[in-house]
């Protein structure tokens, strides 16, 4: 498993001080931060992400794409694997988003529920569509999201799907369903997600509900009071953020609410399919991380750059090749028939018909139901 570039991980530079300052050093703000990297030179574009979401270099442990990128542009990006879940994630960086200071990144990517919610807030900054002008590979998939219609304030990243997965050695026998999650030989080794949307909406689609419209407060209890009810007994060991991969692959847990990009991942790292990902029978979710710039950047314009730099079908086709996610701009599959001719083909990326009947959107919240149940999900985690 390769090391993760994590700003917790490392001794912080000068630079990293700054970043890190909180409150404090924090609230001196971009002005300082560019004073630090000198005049001549900018300072590195800081980009929080999740882990597995770039694609990387083993040998020289560096990301190739951005690497280009940087050569092409002379912008230097400090790129940051800090994001394990949502939200802990924005409980870091939320202080600085409220006062409008510059909260340590330039760009970060937030799964849709928080995407909103910092749109609704008024937290983030619109993009200039003119100046990012392979925004029209955007995919029709991803292109107007209720709670930002033609994205003005949030540009996607990537996606995938959200369903099941379970070590073949150690439980052969698979699973298909959140009820075969409660089996007895599972006790205590099942992972599930700390994203509200994907651990809720998987169980709520295993309580027969339409995810995508037509349920509130009750259904919403009832799924939250199952999740409670199997982590309270142990049939749960955890919920986690994307360090459920790591739980696999130390055996510590053998089957999981998972990603499917992480799936794929995993199996490659593994050099064969030791981990199998499934739809649920009920169906599974579809999920996008976007870019997002925080009002206390000055950077835009060249974040508006790195974009349409990855919205050209042959980069982000360098980017799948290694993250094996959605891609969300048209044209990759066929430039990632050029790479990768498999993966291609994997209905993970690319699902069938068939299957692609069985992924649902999770109905867009309100502000006020966003805010009531995440902190009743995340009060229930830490209970």
């Amino acid at each position: 498993m390769r090391t993760v570039r994590s700003s917790q991980r490392f001794e912080l530079s000068r630079r990293e001080l700054f970043r890190w300052g909180g409150v404090g050093l924090g609230a001196l703000g971009i002005a300082s931060l560019s004073a630090c990297a000198g005049s001549d030179s900018p300072r590195p574009l800081v980009w929080g992400n999740w882990t597995v979401t770039m694609d990387y270099d083993e040998t020289t442990g560096s990301y190739p794409t951005l690497d280009q990128f940087t050569q092409e542009s002379g912008i230097p990006v400090d790129y940051l694997e800090d994001i394990d879940s949502s939200a802990t994630f924005y409980a870091k960086i939320r202080e600085q988003l409220e006062q409008d200071q510059f909260p340590g990144y330039d760009l970060f990517n937030f799964a849709d529920d928080y995407t909103g919610r910092l749109i609704e807030a008024g937290q983030v900054q619109e993009f200039d569509h003119s100046r990012i002008p392979n925004l029209a590979n955007l995919s029709d998939l991803m292109k107007n999201p209720s709670f930002d219609p033609g994205r003005k304030f949030s540009i996607p990243w990537q996606g995938g799907l959200t369903g099941l997965c379970y070590n073949v050695d150690l439980y052969p026998k698979g699973v298909q369903s959140l009820s075969d999650l409660g089996a007895p030989e599972l006790h205590g080794r099942v992972g599930i997600l700390t994203e509200m949307i994907d651990t809720i909406g998987l169980t709520l689609l295993e309580q027969g509900v339409d995810v995508s419209s037509g349920w509130g407060d009750a259904e919403f209890e009832r799924a939250l009071a199952e999740i409670q009810e199997r982590l309270q007994r142990g049939q749960y060991a955890q919920a986690t953020g994307n360090s459920y991969t790591q739980d696999l692959e130390t055996e510590r847990i053998w089957a999981a609410m998972c990603w499917s990009g992480d799936v794929q991942v995993l199996n490659e790292e593994a050099g064969r399919e030791q981990f199998k990902f499934v739809i649920p029978e009920p169906g599974g979710l579809k999920y996008v991380n976007s870019i997002q710039v925080p009002n206390g950047s000055d950077r835009m314009s060249d974040v508006e750059r790195l974009i349409d730099f990855y919205y050209q079908p042959e980069v982000m086709a360098q980017v799948v090749a290694y993250t094996a996610t959605v891609p969300p701009i048209d044209g990759v599959q066929e430039a990632l028939a050029r790479i990768d001719p498999a993966l291609a083909k994997s209905p993970l990326l690319f699902p069938s018909d068939t299957d692609a009947q069985r992924i649902f959107d999770f109905r867009q919240l309100t502000p006020a139901e966003t805010k009531s149940y995440v902190d009743a999900f995340v009060g229930m985690l830490n209970g």
